[in-house]
């Protein structure tokens, strides 16, 4: 029975167990890349703030002080419990991720067992190793449970990992509980003490302590190291049959021996003879190894602690071995250069030379991947371990010297050998296709020839200087039968047949003296060479193709291919055409797919699509970074378009006299464009002339590669100006906002500009891309923003707007903000903070208290507009929208902890109210509420400050509002009349709803007021002053303390009729009147409307009785405490757009009306 035959239990169990190796492998690779920057703790900001409650294994020797400093401290419960919700998901993969490790060697040992036990019938651990595929998935088992430990080490940090583990213990207690094995996992992955900085050192007995933390079985091991040390497992001898080229055909083997060691140490230590057995067969040429998918190993620092395996390896690398092989290398690489050349000429390789030179070219291919690898590995930069090691510098300065290393030649072998190997592949794959088919064309073909010579022969045909012969008519006609009767079916017998014919033509020319005959000597000639030619198709097997795919394989240059990258783009602005070369670079570097992936698939287990994502994502990454230079000249190209343009180039008028053509003729300024222009199209051709190309399991369209890559440097170019140009010194006496505005702007209208001219050139939607990047920029840089404001944060690779192909940069935070958007915000409230400026409502404008300059009007907001476009507008006025909303929480908070757990205030606002309730006019009202308010005085400046910050970004929200109007308006009145009649007609219909509820409402799944809602705010028609921002609950006395609050913040203001407003009677106790009223607006909007109508009620008893008292004056003026609350109430509705009915109830109409006239003015 076949070992992986699918009724066969023993061998799919040890398959299936690979397969999710390989999985795991990827896994980790994959989850390496998301390690949650907090558990670094590498920030200078995260160690004071994280450093108590994220710990390594030191959290079990001491768990309940650990957790008792927690609980005893509020605030690090609350960022426990916010670290807890944002990273649980990632801290769960992730320890998947390293229990999968545990389980694997875990079964594997089980599997082991099971053998030796005979649960599996006819098998025992000695059979299984006997069998080829058997002893390959034994070692493959072995070997990447070592890999895993290894990608483990390097990958994620120890200290890292016991974080990672700490984390997932204390914020999973059930399931950790509840399963055991988490105290194996941690026991299993501890930290090593290794790191892969340059400077660490290696710790002691690293990695064999490392490995043997779960032992394996030992009998199990070293008939492992046993069947790897002596057998060719997976036969690649044959696809390198010259001696030279051993090393190659065992390299994967070589790999595997590597790891499997380090079960068995002992081996290292002492064993000396196996050692120099081992390095003469798989080293005896090389100390650079790639030991999985391009993870490199230097053996001289690998094998530096152990004197055996150190020993052995001496010889190899001795000054004159290595010399000798640089030297051999060298010259082989200079050799193949021209012939590879030759080989790539337009005509010279045809399905003719194909079929005569099989072992020739397959030769040719061998020798140039066999350079191509030793030179790659042992040239290449040094892994941080081992180039901290002195002889691995000396042995690879010694190779770059002795075979003169150029990598550019290097490259450029690569190139033409990845290029040679796809065409002799492509042909291939077409005379296979064919081969039946050809076979059968020069069947008949030489068949018809015979015939005709027999025609010539008998007389009947004229052909010149040829007589009637009967025994050559009969002989071309016999002839013609055996041709016919050979069979495609039967080759062995066919091709023998042939090669019969071919030798009868030959001696039929020569015993009858034919070669005289021009003619019939040429058909004879044309004969043979059909017959041979059907000998060569019915040669053609897969084995070509097969043996093509074990010497092309490139997995060794997953990683190192990167190196290379400089020469590829170089090459690529000097020729885009080598775009086509590259395609088959990219197209060998796939193959490397082939290793992670061809257990999974032969397992059919479900991770294959995972893991071959997860490479091919990998691989076409690498290809965008290669072709991204492209986009890059390109905009370089277009800065110098765009500076033309601008700034030398001038404006055709309408009318122009003849006299001035030559002058606005500007013939070398256009021709300089013309010629950009020129360069940019050659740039697109070489990428648009690459075909679409499956790499991996991901199709690659180059018109979509063009795009992309455009894309990505339009976000990087914005990306940057916005983070460059928005940076904000607070110190400066006069603030830089308007400059820096006005210069971003000038930016972000030339890449406008430059994108208008170049997308028909180029063949893209320029202005569907820059709106789309420019929203995603701005939307992706408020997300981060607003993260500060939320409890469960929005992750970079989590977000919407991230995306892996084109991704938005992130730069480092400046000034408390994450981001520009951050910045801006802050600049534009710091510059117009009520505490030193005042707003006048008319002039939509800021002044500077003192100096009674305009700090900011509306046209500020133009200048934002042009520089971060509406996306930028709604971008600032969505974190305006978080911002109010912390501060409106923070006054929640305020007042239920400074004030309802205090029964002293409660107490006072009981009575206080009681004596206001018993009657409409409160008797003494003067020192009623003066004394009041007196007590409370300590109480009002925080709420004062949060009142004022939430009413000066309404009054933000309301500018920018009406900016967004204006723009709409004027560029889209067909979206602007649009939006409004549909808002209009929705909120009628939800209103006739409310009033009779059989009429229809949208329903709760429904995300139609959802979405108008985007684009009514995007619109610029929401009024932000009736917006709801926080769910509140029903408060104690809440409408008594804002006006207790109100009052005592009006007495310090006085009426100044030029500017319209109330202002505070001393500068240096300054109170922005417009800011506050907007803030206390704002603050009851989101309460029950009964609270400010109570609020109402209070301030109409307020009013009310001072008047009372105050009837007997005899300037006839108002006093100043009731003409403020006047102006107050005034001002209140205006802002809240609430009917003047409701105060009317409580302040009598006249008043209202008349009490302009009898104020007390400044």
């Amino acid at each position: 029975m076949d070992f992986l035959a699918e009724n066969n239990n023993c061998g799919q169990t040890i398959l299936r167990l690979v397969a999710r190796g390989n999985a795991i492998i990827a896994e980790l690779l994959r989850l390496s890349d998301f390690i949650p920057p907090v558990f670094k703790l590498e920030n200078k900001n995260d160690q004071p703030k994280y450093g108590d409650i994220i710990s390594d294994f030191s959290y079990f020797k001491e768990t309940d002080f650990f957790e008792e400093r927690i609980d005893s401290r509020p605030e690090l419960q609350d960022l426990d419990e916010e670290l807890r919700e944002n990273n649980i998901e990632i801290l769960t993969r992730f320890y998947l991720a390293f229990e999968s490790i545990h389980k694997y060697v875990t079964d594997l040992n089980r599997f082991v067992d099971d053998l030796d036990e005979g649960v599996y019938i006819q098998q025992t651990l000695e059979t299984v190793l006997l069998n080829s595929d058997g002893k390959q998935l034994m070692c493959e088992a072995l070997y990447l449970y070592g890999v895993m430990l290894l990608i483990v080490d390097m990958r994620i940090d120890g200290i890292v990992r016991e974080r990672l583990l700490v984390s997932y213990h204390r914020y999973s207690a059930a399931r950790s509980a509840g399963e055991s094995n988490v105290d194996d996992v941690c026991k299993l992955l501890r930290s090593t003490g290794y790191s892969s900085a340059p400077s660490a050192r290696r710790p002691l007995n690293y990695p064999e302590e490392y490995f043997g933390r779960l032992p394996i079985n030992s009998t199990y091991v070293n008939m492992a190291i046993g069947r790897l040390r002596s057998d060719d497992i997976y036969n690649q001898i044959s696809a390198y049959p010259l001696p030279e080229h051993r090393s190659t055909a065992l390299a994967s083997q070589a790999a595997m021996l590597y790891i499997v060691l380090y079960f068995a140490p002992a081996m290292l230590h002492t064993q000396q003879a196996k050692m120099r057995e081992i390095v003469d067969k798989y080293f005896p040429d090389n100390w650079v190894i790639s030991i999985y998918m391009g993870i490199t190993v230097n053996l001289v620092e690998a094998w530096e602690p152990y004197k055996a395996a150190k020993t052995a390896l001496n010889n190899v690398l001795e000054a004159a071995a290595v010399k000798e092989l640089s030297v051999r290398h060298a010259r082989s690489m200079q050799q193949l250069l021209p012939i590879m050349q030759q080989c790539l000429q337009e005509g010279a390789l045809t399905e003719v030379v194909v079929l005569d030179r099989i072992p020739k070219l397959m030769n040719t291919i061998r020798n140039c991947n066999v350079v191509l690898r030793w030179l790659m590995l042992h040239t290449h930069a040094l892994q941080p371990s081992a180039e901290s090691n002195k002889k691995c510098r000396q042995l690879r300065d010694q190779v770059i010297a002795d075979s003169g290393h150029q990598p550019l030649q290097l490259f450029q072998l690569l190139l033409m050998t990845a290029h040679f190997e796809l065409k002799l592949k492509d042909m291939f794959k077409k005379l296979l296709t064919e081969k039946q088919s050809k076979w059968e064309t020069h069947k008949t073909e030489s068949q018809e020839r015979m015939v005709e010579l027999s025609e010539v022969f008998s007389g009947t045909k004229p052909l010149t200087r040829v007589e009637k012969n009967e025994n050559l008519q009969a002989w071309f006609g016999e002839m013609a039968k055996q041709i016919g009767s050979l069979s495609y079916e039967d080759s062995t017998s066919a091709g023998r047949k042939i090669v019969q014919l071919i030798q009868a033509l030959e001696e039929v020319q020569e015993f009858h003296q034919l070669e005289t005959i021009l003619q019939v000597k040429q058909f004879l000639a044309d004969t043979r060479q059909l017959l041979y030619q059907m000998i060569r198709i019915i040669n053609i097997n897969e084995g070509v193709l097969i043996t093509m795919q074990i010497v092309a394989d490139v997995s060794y240059a997953w990683e190192i291919i990167d190196s290379y990258t400089i020469f590829m783009q170089q090459g690529i602005k000097r020729e885009p055409s080598l775009v086509i070369k590259l395609r088959a670079t990219f197209l060998k570097l796939a193959s490397a797919l082939d290793l992670p992936l061809v257990r999974i698939s032969q397992a059919n287990s479900p991770d294959l699509v995972s893991v071959s994502q997860y490479y091919s994502r990998e691989l076409v990454a690498y290809v965008r970074k290669v072709l991204q230079i492209i986009p890059q000249t390109m905009f370089r190209l277009l800065s110098q378009i765009v500076q033309l343009q601008t700034n030398r180039m001038k404006e055709l008028p309408t009318r122009l006299d003849k006299d001035r053509l030559r002058e606005y003729a500007q013939l070398d300024e256009r021709y300089q464009v013309t010629k950009l222009t020129h360069d940019i199209s050659v740039l697109t051709e070489g990428i648009l002339m690459m075909k679409t190309t499956l790499v991996g399991i991901i199709k690659i369209d180059p018109k979509q590669l063009l795009e992309d890559g455009i894309r990505k440097e339009l976000v990087t170019q914005v990306a940057t100006a916005l983070n460059r140009n928005l940076v904000f010194n607070p110190r400066t006496k006069t603030s830089e906002l308007i400059p820096k505005l006005e210069m971003l702007g000038g930016q972000i209208d030339g890449f406008r500009r430059s994108f208008e001219y170049i997308q028909d050139y180029v063949n893209i939607y320029g202005l569907k891309i820059w709106q789309e990047e420019m929203s995603r920029i701005i939307d992706y840089n408020v997300e981060q923003e607003c993260n500060s404001f939320l409890r469960t944060k929005v992750h970079d690779w989590q977000s919407v707007y991230q995306s892996t192909t084109i991704r938005i940069p992130s730069f480092p935070p400046i000034d408390g903000s994450i981001n520009f958007i951050g910045r801006l915000a802050r600049e534009i409230i710091r510059i117009t903070d009520p505490k030193v400026t005042c707003y006048v409502n008319h002039m939509k404008a800021w002044y500077d208290v003192k100096t009674r300059q305009e700090v900011a009007n509306i046209k500020l907001f133009e200048k934002l507009e042009s520089a971060v476009g509406t996306p930028g507008l709604t971008g600032f006025d969505r974190l305006l929208c978080f911002m109010i909303v912390r501060e409106l929480q923070g006054f929640i908070t305020k007042l239920q902890r400074g004030v309802y757990r205090d029964k002293a205030w409660l107490e006072m606002f009981a009575s206080f109210s009681t004596t206001l309730g018993q009657s409409g006019i409160v008797q003494q009202p003067q020192k009623l509420y003066s004394t009041v308010t007196a007590k409370a005085a300590k109480l009002w400046p925080p709420f004062l400050d949060m009142i004022l910050k939430v009413g000066q970004m309404q009054l933000l929200r309301d500018l920018v509002s009406n900016q967004l109007s204006i723009s709409c308006k004027f560029d889209s009145k067909n979206l602007a009349s649009s939006l409004a009649t549909f808002n209009e007609a929705l909120l009628g219909e939800v209103q006739a709803h409310y009033v009779d509820p059989t009429l229809p409402y949208p329903k709760e799944e429904s995300l139609l007021i959802y979405e108008l809602t985007s684009y009514v705010e995007a619109a610029g028609m929401a009024n932000p002053f009736m917006k709801i921002y926080i769910t509140t609950k029903k408060s104690p006395y809440f409408a008594l303390f804002n006006f207790l609050f109100a009052i005592s913040q009006l007495s310090k203001l006085q009426y100044v009729k030029n500017l319209g407003l109330l202002q505070s009677k001393k500068v240096a106790e300054h109170l922005d009147e417009v800011p506050f009223v907007v803030g206390m607006v704002t603050l009851l909007r989101q309460f029950h409307v009964e609270n400010t109508t109570q609020f109402f009620a209070l301030v109409g008893q307020y009013v009310k009785s001072i008047i009372e008292v105050s009837l007997g004056s005899k300037t006839g003026e108002l006093p100043q405490d009731i003409a403020n609350a006047l102006l107050f109430l005034e001002a209140f509705l205006s802002y809240s757009n609430l009917p003047r009915k409701l105060v009317e109830q409580y302040v009598p109409v006249y008043l209202l009306e008349q009490f302009h006239k009898n104020m007390p003015v400044v």
